[in-house]
Formats: C-alpha cells, structure tokens, sequence
C-alpha cells in the first residue's frame, strides 16, 4: 500500500492543537511538507518546530483567523503563487453549544462563514494547482452530526451539514480531475474543544467532569473516547496515494457510536 506523500505539500487547518496538529505531524511523517494555518504565530512557530523534516521538507505557516474569511482569501493570494499545494485539510473549531431554536441568527451567519465559507475560498486557492499536478486530496474534518445531529449543538449540526452537502458536490465536480474530496467525522476525542463541552455542560448540570466523560465513552461500543492521533490516521489514509478512487464519502471515526450506517 503506497502511503507515501514525498514530495507532496500539504495545508493543514486549526493545526495547533488536537486533531488538526495530530494531522499535521502525521502527515509530515510521511513525507509531506506542511503549510499550517491557525491565529496564533507562536503556537503555529511551535508545532512546526517539532515536525518530522526526514524527507528534507522545509514547512511553512501562514496566520490567519478564519473569522475573518477576506482577510483569509488576501493572505492566501500573498503567500500561495508558486506553491503548489496537493492536500487540503478542511478544520476548524465547532460553534458553540446550545439548541438551534434558541441560537442568534448572527450565530449561524458566523459559522457559516468560519467553516463553509473559509473552506470554499481554501479549494478556490488551491484546486487549480491540484488540477495541474494531477493529484488532489480535499478532507473535511467535521462530525457525525453530518449523519445523526447531535443534542445541544443545533447551530454545529446545521452548519456541518451544510458542509458535507457542499463535499459532496465538490467530489462529483473535481473527480475527473484526480481530485477526491472527503469527510472525516471525528467522534467523541480527546481534545480542547472536547473539554469545553464538558466543562460547560457540568457546570449548566451540576455532574461532574467525570461523570460526563464516562458517559460520553459509554456511548461508544469501544468504551473510551478518542485520540486525536485516531482521527489523524483516517485523514493521513484519505491523504495517501493508496485512497485514490476513494471519493465523495463520509468516515466517521468514532468508535462505532453512531447509530445508522
């Protein structure tokens, strides 16, 4: 199985911490150079100082902060003429929690922008150098609640939704071009974001941390949550040569938790 990304350069998005930085080191692994893109230079300056360099790649990043999506799309077309980019990782962090029906319509209008928009200006960047190299991988992290929305996070299940319905259409655009595009669904992990949720839905309950976290990894037939490492092995595939005429899919990564197929 061909997983080797020599001579391959890779965008990895909110990659300063958990999934996405987990992405990112795996992906340098094998062999990739990374553009890592996040707010914060210094954390950006620290996790590319401890990327795998073996196949003598010369990583990059670019700060931006995809609230901000023109400010995004003028960095982009400063910092990307002459690169070649041939892997897009699509994550950035979920909205905050809290039913749909009582969420501010700027809630909406904000992570449609953070995550769909942002997204959309990325493939823009990036898709006509793919189509010249012949190679293209276009991943998505986004969540199960693409295929079972989940409780509490009505402005998160909209928004993502939205954005495997626009995966999906991108697949079947830019497949004849040997570009894939792809969704990984990350369950329950083990990241910040993760710790956000329980921290606040302890303190709205009273439970306890732990209390929650057993619970959350009760729901999976594995018993435990996720390690950002998990979900990066998933993306890395997808990444890979080997995942070639693999396209248009959701993966979700989670242990089994979600209910339908």
């Amino acid at each position: 199985m061909n997983l080797d990304l020599s001579h391959k350069t890779a965008i990895v998005c909110g990659s300063t911490q958990g999934i996405g930085k987990a992405t990112a080191e795996e992906l340098a692994r094998q062999g990739a150079k990374i553009i890592l893109i996040a707010r914060n230079e210094e954390k950006l300056k620290e996790v590319m100082s401890q990327l795998d360099t073996s196949e003598g790649q010369v990583h990059e990043y670019l700060t931006a902060d995809f609230s901000k999506a023109d400010e995004l799309e003028h960095k982009l077309a400063d910092f990307l003429p002459g690169k070649t980019v041939h892997i897009l990782i699509n994550n950035t962090g979920g909205p905050a929690g809290g039913p749909a029906n009582e969420a501010d319509i700027d809630e909406f209008r904000i992570a449609f922008n953070m995550h769909l928009i942002c997204n959309h200006i990325l493939v823009g960047a990036v898709k006509d150098g793919m189509k010249s190299a012949g190679y293209g991988r276009i991943i998505n992290i986004i969540s199960t609640s693409v295929k079972q929305p989940l409780p509490n996070l009505g402005v998160s299940n909209t928004i993502r939704g939205a954005v495997a319905n626009w995966s999906k259409t991108l697949a079947n655009e830019l497949g004849q071009f040997n570009i894939t595009v792809n969704n990984v669904l990350p369950g329950a992990t083990n990241t910040a974001r993760l710790k956000q949720i329980i921290e606040a839905k302890a303190k709205k309950t009273g439970r306890s941390y732990d209390d929650i976290l057993n619970e959350m990894s009760e729901a999976s037939p594995m018993k435990r949550v996720a390690q950002p490492e998990e979900i990066a092995n998933a993306v890395a595939f997808l990444a890979s040569p080997a995942a070639s005429y693999i396209n248009g899919i959701n993966v979700p990564v989670d242990g089994g938790r979600t209910k339908c197929l």
